[in-house]
């Protein structure tokens, strides 16, 4: 059985590289209010601008007690009447006591409804539901009310009082709220970290700005010393790798002995249980063991793979070398990535105000909420309840606003709507990373398919790529984007699918779904590769997407032991780079923020979690120094493809010499792990200059079909 890897390319003299002349071949619905602003019983936003409850930011619950309702975990609504307020209550009070004396009762009316009536009575106040029957000392949390519960002697407090008077003569237990602050509270618990967290981009974000621009700083002083010391800068960048990893270690050493002789340093992860408070779990042992652990496997990893891979690395640096070298001549290359950055953000920016706009397109729904038995209850009912059948048979029930929802055909696919939402995302921000890779590939194809250099090359090389690929291969672009995206929504409906079952799936549907989510895993990284080749074979044939697809994928095959030792120890090596600008940022982070070091005490923000800037900052250090060495990664890709083809149409002879340089020739055809047992002694070792003259006098000089 003979494996076809498709035909070799042949040598064509009128073939310069890149072909110049190629053929062209909710809104309405949503409201963001509703994630802002809470919502009174009738359906109100408490506090937005420009209504009459602009002044009263605050929710308020008549009985928070009737919140410890299980209903409040199926609907995340309390069953009692909620409205709103200038500002939570501040004393003990009941409305009995209140309706005897004036200056009381004024106060009392605060958290009442429209439409009372001083002469009214009390008795007739509670029967109409117009005031709560008593007031608790409350305070506000993510805009609502909540009573000021505390501990005192042991004992559960509220206003300072273990005890309180419920307004209908009855005295309870400040422990009797607990329940329903915590159920009124299940789905805001979240909502406390997101607003500490809130609070500290708040106080920190000049600093992670500050932190940015060091790590931008950083990365172009590396990629400036790989265009001019490639080869010393990839030993720096190794050995450096290996020492910051190493710090690592023995930092998080001394910080597991220094907890040794500390109280409670010694409870597990496990009994700790998940925490709000992160800096919590810094201060047990059991976590800097882990961190230990994790630092130590990466580091024996990265050495392991640097013994193992000790032959490739001269056949590495050569490739960078020649990419910097292509670098050099498109300079305009290393701030690209601001432009697909540019982009991104754009795309991100629209996906998630639409979302927000899908998730909040429902409809207010509202529910009859009862005292005493009433076959109505929880049936969905209209705001003008009181003239309804449904309140002539059970005159105790309210209609209350509920939750955001609907019932047309609209609303019920509106799961559906966000699954396509998030395709969109997914299609476009593919596509953006799409002609960031044919740009480039472009670029850097023409400086290697150049004889003189940059005399063959564009006058502006990122531009008439960039022009190539948008005027004649936005589908070959959106093609490959779209096979991409369609195998990640693959991915997201899988683990949607695994989470709606979890808890009622069995050991074969688990190991189904197991096994279906890694194998599109390994078709999406599969896919990448391809298309990323992909890209720039349309970049210098202008041929389009599965023709391109193909006969990259024919070249790499029949170059199968050059990928392996060449493209790839090349990325593990930009990799490393990335790793070491992020480890030492994270460090200077680490030890500001965290007031490790004196002297930064005075000056570093007072924050709820530290982690929180530190982690931004190493977090973005990553990605401004992905988008740098991306540009070397792109160039060594392109590079080796199109060496690949180098070899195939040229054989070094007088009549075909190859394109690439004597120096990148040499390591490439000396080093054994390549494929090659000898040098081709055709091509002179001369320096680079005198190589392309030689080329000259054997070639006349041939016009390019288009000057761009």
């Amino acid at each position: 059985c003979i494996l076809y890897l498709g035909e070799p390319r042949k040598y064509d003299p009128s073939f310069k590289g890149p072909i110049y002349n190629r053929d062209v071949s909710t809104w309405s619905q949503g409201d963001p209010r509703k994630v802002i602003y809470p919502t009174d019983s009738r359906g109100q936003f408490c506090g937005q601008t420009g209504t009459p409850l602009e002044t009263k930011p605050l929710l308020f619950y008549f009985n928070i007690m009737k919140c410890a309702s299980p209903m409040v975990l199926l609907e995340f609504q309390c069953p009692t009447t909620q409205i709103c307020v200038e500002k939570c209550p501040d004393k003990f009070m009941t409305l009995l006591k209140a309706h005897t004396n004036k200056e009381d009762f004024k106060y009392y009316k605060n958290f009442c409804k429209d439409g009372l009536n001083d002469q009214m009575s009390a008795p007739d106040i509670l029967m109409s539901r117009l005031c709560p029957a008593m007031l608790i000392p409350s305070k506000p949390f993510t805009r609502r009310c909540f009573p000021a519960l505390g501990l005192k002697g042991g004992k559960i407090t509220v206003g300072n009082e273990s005890t309180f008077n419920d307004g209908q003569g009855n005295i309870r237990n400040a422990e009797d709220l607990v329940a329903g602050v915590k159920n009124a509270t299940v789905v805001i618990e979240a909502r406390q970290v997101a607003m500490k967290i809130f609070e500290d981009y708040t106080h920190s974000w000049y600093w992670i700005l500050l932190g940015l621009v060091i790590a931008l700083l950083i990365s172009l002083l590396f990629i400036v010393l790989l265009r001019y010391l490639a080869g010393i800068m990839v030993w720096v960048m190794i050995v450096m790798v290996i020492l910051v990893i190493g710090y690592g270690i023995f930092h998080c050493s001394m910080e597991y002995v220094s907890l040794k002789s500390e109280p409670g340093s010694n409870v597990t992860l496990k009994d700790l249980g998940f925490q709000t408070d992160f800096t919590v779990y810094l201060h047990i042992r059991q976590t800097w063991l882990a961190f230990i652990i994790i630092l130590s496997i990466v580091e024996l990893i990265i050495i392991l793979l640097l013994i193992f891979l000790r032959n490739r690395l001269l056949v590495a640096i050569a490739l960078i070398k020649e990419a910097s070298r292509a670098i050099g001549y498109v300079m305009s290359a290393l701030f690209y990535p601001l432009f697909t950055f540019a982009l991104l953000a754009m795309v991100i920016a629209y996906w998630a105000v639409t979302a927000v706009f899908l998730s909040t397109s429902n409809q207010p729904i509202y529910k009859v909420f009862n005292e005493t038995a009433c076959e109505y209850s929880r049936n969905t009912c209209a705001p003008n309840y009181s003239t309804s059948i449904m309140k002539s048979q059970c005159p105790d029930s309210q209609c209350l606003f509920a939750f955001y929802g609907g019932e047309t055909a609209y609303h019920k696919y509106l799961i559906g709507l966000q699954f396509y939402n998030v395709f969109l995302f997914f299609w476009c921000a593919n596509f953006v990373t799409a002609l960031g890779q044919m740009t480039l590939a472009g670029a850097f194809a023409s400086y290697y398919w150049a004889f003189v250099k940059p005399g063959d090359m564009p006058a502006f090389p990122i531009f008439a790529s960039l022009g190539r690929s948008l005027r004649y291969h936005t589908g070959s672009l959106a093609f490959g984007s779209l096979i991409l995206s369609i195998v990640q929504i693959i991915r997201v409906l899988l683990e949607y699918i695994d989470h709606k079952l979890q808890g009622t799936q069995n050991k074969i549907t688990k190991f189904l779904l197991c096994c279906l989510k890694c194998c599109f895993w390994c078709v999406e990284k599969f896919i990448k590769f391809l298309n990323r080749n992909a890209y720039i074979m349309v970049a210098i044939y202008g041929k389009n997407f599965c023709t391109s697809a193909r006969d990259a994928f024919f070249l790499l095959m029949r170059n199968m032991i050059r990928v392996a030792v060449l493209d790839k120890v090349t990325d593990f090596l930009l990799f490393l780079g990335k790793l070491l600008i992020v480890g030492i940022v994270g460090i200077f982070a680490f030890f500001f923020f965290s007031g490790k070091v004196k002297a930064f005490e005075n000056t570093a923000p007072t924050l709820n979690y530290y982690w929180v800037p530190i982690l931004t900052v190493m977090v973005c250090s990553y990605l401004i120094a992905h988008g740098f060495f991306s540009v070397y990664a792109m160039c060594v890709d392109t590079l080796f493809l199109c060496f690949c083809e180098d070899l195939e149409r040229n054989d070094g002879s007088a009549a075909r010499p190859y394109y690439m340089s004597a120096s990148l020739h040499d390591v490439l055809f000396e080093n054994k792990a390549v494929g090659e047992t000898e040098s081709n002694k055709s091509l002179q070792h001369q320096p680079e200059d005198q190589e392309i003259q030689m080329k000259r006098q054997q070639f006349p000089r041939q016009e390019k079909d288009e000057d761009v």
